[in-house]
């Protein structure tokens, strides 16, 4: 562990407290507005609200610059959606040091001689951007041809067109038509592997709905992680069921007027910064070791949401629907994964895509949340190799490293 890194260890480890206290002070009902309109996501940090100010900024400050955490960068390029959105993405290419050392099957796969290579899409979740799969990515740099792309509106993506000057709502049909704008540009040709994560998993959920023949033609194979292909009205977020019924009822009005003041709400949420940080970890993570660095790498994500983006997001679950288009991915290899903590898309959300897909692998992660990637990444990095390896996009003697480390173990459903 580097110096710095050992020093905001020790500075967020000397700030702990009691949940119990931090619980009723909050108000149950009141903490599950704060997570979902603060974007998506995580856990009670309790320690901030016994130490001072400064304190907390110093542990933040140094967490910020301890790691490595979404440093990640790749050919940058630009896609545009049919309402005219700029949609920023990043390709990385197979590493050509490494072609003599390949096998002849992999040759055929990736050599200059063979067709286009197979392409991993990588799509993130609400509130968050394509640095949410940064261990995955980085495990997966050289190995195979990767994009990771951000959703309007999302990282460096331009805001939405149809949003900005047509005040509507995104609904999740509009996310599968940005996918396969940044296809077209990114991975004109060639088979394809689409990975998306909550969000994300919608997202390829609607490129199938709307262009099933780009998914028949091209896709050989799909990895749906913490996601729902339904229902989500139906998710209490860990709530009693009082405190559900008041947050339905009042949240779609909350969000609109918050969305209406964005300039004000930000210097809120700034002032609140401890608060949401404990929210965030609670719905973001399930285990009681999560890196303090990684905690904060999403904690930076979710901030980095404007609060118009979130309230413009927000209706399109409830409207989300895309059981039938699940039958498209049923003669490719698919993985289906989630924590088994996940308070946003419960896992049982993924074992009723996986009734759908019965070929499917399902797995099930233990002490993981909502972004599972990042809390047990050396997990979805193994089953996602193996997924490449069943699909024939890397072969089976290639080699995918892991990065950061991880204690969890998987049940395979």
């Amino acid at each position: 562990m580097s110096e710095s890194s050992a020093e905001a260890v020790a500075a967020v480890a000397s700030a702990t407290g009691a949940a119990a206290n931090w619980r009723r002070a909050t108000g149950i009902a009141g903490a599950a507005i704060g997570v979902i309109a603060a974007g998506a996501a995580a856990g009670v940090a309790i320690e901030r609200m016994t130490v001072g100010r400064g304190m907390r900024q110093k542990a933040r400050l140094a967490l910020d610059s301890a790691g490595p955490y979404g440093s990640l960068r790749g050919t940058p390029g630009k896609a545009y959606s049919d309402d005219g959105t700029e949609l920023y993405y990043e390709v990385d290419d197979i590493d050509p040091e490494a072609a003599p050392a390949l096998s002849p099957r992999r040759r055929r796969l990736f050599g200059r001689k063979a067709p286009a290579p197979v392409t991993v899409v990588f799509s993130h979740g609400y509130c968050l951007s394509q640095d949410s799969w940064h261990f995955q990515r980085a495990a997966l740099r050289g190995v195979v041809r990767t994009v990771h792309w951000d959703q309007r509106s999302h990282g460096r993506s331009g805001r939405g067109v149809a949003q900005t000057q047509e005040g509507r709502h995104v609904d999740i049909e509009q996310l599968g038509r940005d996918l396969k704008a940044v296809i077209d540009a990114a991975a004109p040709e060639g088979p394809l592997v689409l990975v998306g994560h909550s969000m994300g998993g919608m997202t390829v959920m609607a490129l199938a709905d709307q262009f099933p023949d780009l998914i028949r033609d091209r896709v050989v194979a799909t990895a749906l992680v913490g996601t729902s292909s339904g229902k989500l009205g139906e998710v209490n977020f860990g709530l009693p069921v009082a405190g559900v019924n008041a947050v339905r009822r009042v949240l779609p009005g909350v969000l609109k007027a918050l969305g209406q003041r964005a300039e004000l709400v930000e210097r809120g949420r700034r002032a609140t910064a401890d608060l949401f940080a404990g929210i965030i970890k609670r719905y973001s993570f399930s285990s009681r070791d999560v890196d303090p660095a990684v905690a904060r790498f999403a904690e930076r994500m979710i901030e980095g949401t404007p609060i118009d983006v979130v309230a413009e997001f927000y209706p399109a679950f409830a409207d989300h629907d895309k059981t039938e288009a699940l039958a498209l991915f049923t003669d490719m290899p698919v993985l289906v994964l989630a924590g088994v903590g996940d308070l946003v898309t419960p896992s049982e959300h993924s074992e009723a895509i996986a009734d759908h897909l019965p070929e499917a692998e399902l797995v099930l992660v233990p002490d993981a949340g909502h972004l599972v990637m990042l809390e047990h990444p050396e997990v979805v990095t193994d089953r996602l190799a193996d997924l490449l390896t069943r699909a024939g996009a890397v072969p089976a003697g290639a080699t995918v490293s892991g990065y950061g480390s991880t204690s969890s173990t998987a049940q395979r459903g």
